[in-house]
């Protein structure tokens, strides 16, 4: 390039230069956009040292290491949810050994539940169970470093302290405080004192604890408020976390619970109520036919039901239905043996409106023998006294009393015709015998 060509290039570049400051000078000056960032940091700084440590502490981020809300949320619910199983179970368990254990000792099994878990999870492996299913694990929040330093021994045991008999001393503070105002006096001016001091500790622990959630909606560090005091949170071992949900449990509880639907759906048109009466009289015949080639027994006896051995005025049925486990005479026997042995009839169980069955006569309520015979729908019910199948039944004509109608015998009307003084006719009616007798009186009146 020559001289005068670069001359040239040089005037056009100022040339341009000039023109753009004459249109920055007649374009109106704007007002700058104030940043955010820089506000909050100005703000900051003006204020108290203490103050804005705490701001820091609150509002600042981590650095590009992430924590993940939802999962820290999750894995307490599912410690929650771990823990009400268990109690179940326990309670499912100890309930045979009776049923008062569950609801006296609820407290304790909480307590020995919460510290055995505390054991297996935090105080072992750094992570509760919850935790180590969200992939998520205690660190020691004083301590800044990319290695992720464990929680002490300190902390761990302030946590167990915290969390497991702090809150089982709480919990029997206040069913004691419970129970004394239950009484049947007044409670003391003591008593009201520490009522009113422990409502107040626990309105201004839940003030507390909600405001601790809310700023870990903010900055997602400690997400309770004992872990906030202990300076423990709940991080991810690694830095490559992955934030796909697994839908794997999902789908399966899908598909069985369209599996059930359809089993449901199904069920009703299959019958089965049918064949399974079907099946337990089938069962029921060759049970009886075994007994009958052990026991050598003639089948010309009296058959006989399981409940044969009631009286007469009580509905079988209905005895059924109220003692579903007792199924023999020895057993009712054993039952009553304190009210002077035998059965003993109640106005629950007798006979209203009887009906008889077709063809064994055995009397039963009108509204049980209706209902079992239908529900058998035509295939017959078993009778309980005597093993019958019945098909019908019909009205018990037992109680009706029935007059029976005198015999008439051939006798002779004799009439006494009188003189017409006013006096009636008489007419008497005589049987074959009394009139051979009246005869033989006037034969014995003309002798004389």
């Amino acid at each position: 390039m020559s001289s005068s060509s670069w001359a040239a290039a040089q005037e056009r570049i100022l040339a341009r230069q000039a023109a753009r400051r004459q249109e920055a000078l007649a374009v109106p000056q704007l007002t700058p956009v104030p940043n955010p960032t820089t506000t909050l940091a100005r703000l900051r700084h003006s204020l108290h040292p203490n103050v804005s440590s705490l701001w820091s502490t609150l509002l600042e981020s981590e650095g590009t290491r992430p924590a993940f809300r939802v999962g820290q949320v999750d894995a307490e619910l599912l410690d929650e949810e771990l823990l009400g199983l268990l109690k179940s179970q326990v309670g499912d368990a100890l309930k045979y050994l009776g049923p008062h254990l569950q609801d006296d000792w609820s407290q304790e099994i909480l307590l020995g539940l919460r510290a055995i878990l505390f054991k297996l999870s935090i105080w072992d492996h750094d992570a509760s169970y919850g935790a180590a299913l969200q992939n998520l694990r205690y660190t020691d929040a004083r301590k800044s470093s990319q290695a992720l330093p464990t929680p002490t021994k300190p902390q761990k045991i302030l946590y167990g302290l915290l969390t497991v008999f702090g809150r089982y001393g709480w919990d029997k503070w206040e069913d004691w405080l419970i129970d004394q105002e239950r009484g049947y006096t007044a409670p003391s001016e003591t008593i009201q004192h520490l009522m009113r001091l422990t409502s107040f500790l626990s309105t201004t622990h839940s003030i507390a604890a909600f405001c601790s959630f809310l700023v870990f909606l903010v900055n997602g560090r400690y997400r309770t408020l004992t872990d906030r005091l202990l300076r423990l949170r709940l991080v991810s071992p690694s830095n490559q976390v992955s934030r796909e949900v697994s839908f794997e449990y999902l789908n399966r509880q899908l598909v069985w619970h369209a599996f059930t639907e359809f089993l449901l759906f199904l069920l009703p048109l299959v019958g089965i109520s049918r064949w399974r009466r079907w099946l337990t009289r089938a069962w029921k015949r060759t049970t009886d036919a075994m007994k009958s080639e052990t026991l050598d027994v003639d089948p010309d006896a009296v058959k006989s039901g399981p409940l044969s051995f009631l009286p007469e005025r009580t509905c079988a049925i209905c005895y059924q239905d109220q003692n579903p486990t007792t199924t023999s005479e020895a057993e009712v026997l054993g039952a009553n043996a304190g009210a002077g042995g035998g059965v003993i009839g109640s106005a629950t169980t007798d006979i209203v409106n009887p009906y008889e069955t077709i063809p064994c006569h055995c009397i039963y309520c009108f509204v049980c023998l209706a209902t079992k015979i239908e529900a058998e729908e035509g295939n017959g019910w078993s009778c309980l006294r005597c093993g019958e199948i019945v098909y019908k039944c019909q009205p018990w004509n037992g109680d009706i009393l029935v007059e029976k109608k005198s015999s008439t015998k051939s006798g002779k009307t004799v009439g006494f015709s009188v003189l017409s003084d006013g006096l009636e006719t008489k007419e008497t009616t005589l049987s074959s015998s009394q009139w051979t007798m009246a005869e033989d009186d006037q034969s014995v009146d003309s002798d004389g």
